[in-house]
């Protein structure tokens, strides 16, 4: 059984229960580099949101549901940024801290529930809301290889929590919508919705590097954007892709311009920004 160890509170992080510590189950082989932060985040606790919760102790690692969370260095203490799926319940999330010789310490944060809205819209094309099986064989594929994009972790670059819009339009707030197509019920929406007239440039918001391109079934012309240690973001429904995989951008390069290809009602740039494989809400983000 877990016993709270202590409580602390800070104005610009979560509240965090600090729970049992001790034990080791694998020793990790070195100790893993911290991000180093410019700026510490506000915390949104509720879910789609982001959690920013102090160590106390010096961590190489730490996991939230099976996925790498960011830690970073800010004013010389460390800090867990960690992003909140939009499927958590109310009520306490904890998550494991590992030490270079393997211990393990669970923290906790608690979150409140957030009442997201409904949007509803009609889909022209029946099989972008109905699949036909030969769809589903691409739709898995391209999945599977989204999925290993979102899934990088690369300590060569230094994350920037403070980032600009990526296109210059009307920003939605679409975060976290429950989405009905044709009426059918389908996933929330997980991420900001940004209209502009189709050819509009597309802009690195931070640097990064392009983890991975293509044109996908749902997503359209689409780009995924490494900013490092697990902070990635995602650009779809693309007219073009203006960059190759691999290739290193600085915050303000265009990397591509405003389409309406795959499933759409018009025009608009989907954004999407993941931490620990988990999307957030973009505006989080967002310096201005």
């Amino acid at each position: 059984m877990l016993n709270i160890r202590r409580r602390l509170s800070t104005a610009s992080t979560a509240t965090v229960l600090i729970l049992s510590c001790g034990f080791s189950l694998v020793a990790t082989s070195s100790l893993a580099a911290d991000a180093k932060l410019q700026t510490l985040p506000p915390a949104l606790l509720v879910p789609g949101g982001v959690a920013v919760v102090p160590t106390a102790t010096q961590a190489a690692e730490a996991y939230y549901q099976n996925e790498r969370v960011l830690l970073g260095e800010y004013r010389g203490e460390q800090y867990a940024i960690v992003g909140i799926p939009l499927s958590a319940k109310p009520g306490l999330q904890t998550f494991t801290l590992i030490d270079a010789a393997g211990n393990e310490e669970s923290l906790g944060f608690s979150i409140q529930d957030k009442a997201y809205t409904e949007q509803r819209l009609t889909i022209k094309n029946q099989r972008q809301v109905n699949p036909n099986t030969e769809d589903m064989v691409r739709i898995r594929a391209e999945s599977a290889e989204m999925n290993a994009a979102f899934s990088s972790w690369d300590e060569t670059l230094e994350p920037t929590l403070t980032m600009t819009a990526p296109v210059a339009g009307i920003r939605s707030s679409s975060f976290g919508h429950r989405r009905f197509f044709n009426g059918e019920p389908r996933a929330p929406h997980s991420g900001m919705d940004i209209a502009a007239d189709e050819g509009t440039p597309i802009y690195a918001p931070a640097p990064g590097i392009i983890r991975s391109t293509g044109n996908y079934f749902f997503n359209g012309n689409t780009i995924i954007l490494d900013h490092g240690h697990g902070l990635i973001s995602l650009y779809c429904h693309m007219n073009t892709i203006d960059v190759t995989p691999g290739t290193k951008v600085e915050l303000g390069d265009q990397i591509g311009r405003v389409g309406q290809t795959g499933r759409v009602t018009g025009p608009h740039l989907h954004w999407s920004v993941n931490l620990n494989n988990t999307r957030v809400d973009p505006a989080f983000f967002l310096s201005e």
